[in-house]
């Protein structure tokens, strides 16, 4: 695991100032949620730009790592890299802004001036979404030579783009709230703002899209941490199979993330799902335990020495 920090700490300079941009803000906002008595939607005013940075900062430490696996430079990836930074840094100076200004940063049209950051930042969204889609690209053109490395890189930038996806249902029409000045929510079935776990905020008496969305970014870090365990802890596992696990896994977390969502769009709680969502968890869980099983069983093949 230090090897690999040391890797993406010498990694892509873009990527490094974002990280360590976002590390002071972190520092800065978490200061903010302990002395800044303002609530917006229920929660400490300052606790979105807190929870934006240290995403940022994760995203951005992966990212920088994962370049570092490529066999040769990409000017192309590069390029990519100097505009997600570039979106990330105005989205985090936009949202501390409204905070600043006592606004809401997200669904906001009660002005003219809000309504035209929050459109501006969907669309700059929409480019950081292709920006990373091109450095999906180039990882699998590029073919990183470590097989394991490699799957795990790329279901977890496949499945980061499934997670970005998920927030858009945030912005539909069928997410209106019936709010003068305001045009999407985070809940299904509930207002903004209502009871959430702790930290997160994730609604405890409807359904939450920001459930799928976190779950699906995150499977950036969850394939390339399992990909890292696999190669510390099960050594006695080939690559082959070290692969096909990864695979499973990556199927695995791809429909949790779009079961997650689906059970958000039905307006259920996460820790209160009914009996068909269950059963869907329970199919999935059986699936994967099943696929795993049959890995761990299939033996390597024996090398047979053909006779002259």
């Amino acid at each position: 695991m230090t090897s690999v920090l040391r890797r993406a700490a010498q990694g892509n300079r873009p990527l490094m100032f974002l990280v360590s941009v976002m590390a002071v803000l972190a520092v800065v906002t978490a200061v903010g949620v302990l002395v800044d008595p303002r609530v917006l939607s229920g929660a400490p005013i300052w606790l979105k730009p807190f929870k934006f940075a240290v995403s940022f900062v994760l995203y951005g430490a992966t990212l920088a790592w994962m370049l570092t696996l490529l066999p040769r430079r990409s000017r192309v990836a590069e390029g990519a890299v100097v505009v997600i930074v570039a979106v990330a840094v105005v989205e985090n100076a936009w949202i501390v802004g409204q905070v600043l200004r006592g606004q809401a940063s997200h669904f906001n049209d009660t002005t003219p001036l809000n309504a035209a950051l929050f459109a501006a930042m969907g669309a700059a969204i929409t480019v950081l979404f292709v920006a990373h889609l091109v450095i999906g690209i180039v990882v699998l053109i590029q073919r990183i030579p470590d097989r394991v490395a490699a799957t795990a890189v790329g279901w977890g930038l496949g499945l980061s783009l499934l997670g970005m996806l998920a927030a858009v249902p945030m912005a539909l029409p069928m997410q209106d709230p019936g709010i003068e000045g305001i045009s999407g929510a985070h809940s299904v079935g509930v207002p903004d703002g209502g009871p959430g776990l702790p930290v997160v905020g994730w609604s405890t008496t409807g359904g939450d899209l920001r459930i799928g969305h976190f779950v699906g970014l995150h499977a950036l870090q969850a394939l390339p941490l399992l990909a890292i365990l696999l190669r510390r802890f099960v050594t006695r596992l080939d690559e082959r199979r070290q692969v096909r696990l990864l695979v499973v896994a990556g199927v695995a977390y791809g429909v949790l993330t779009v079961l997650l969502t689906w059970q958000a769009l039905r307006g259920q709680p996460l820790l209160r799902p009914d009996v068909v969502t269950l059963a869907a968890l329970a199919a999935l869980v059986l699936a994967t335990a099943t696929a795993t099983g049959l890995v761990l069983a299939r033996r390597r093949r024996p090398e047979v020495a053909l006779a002259a």
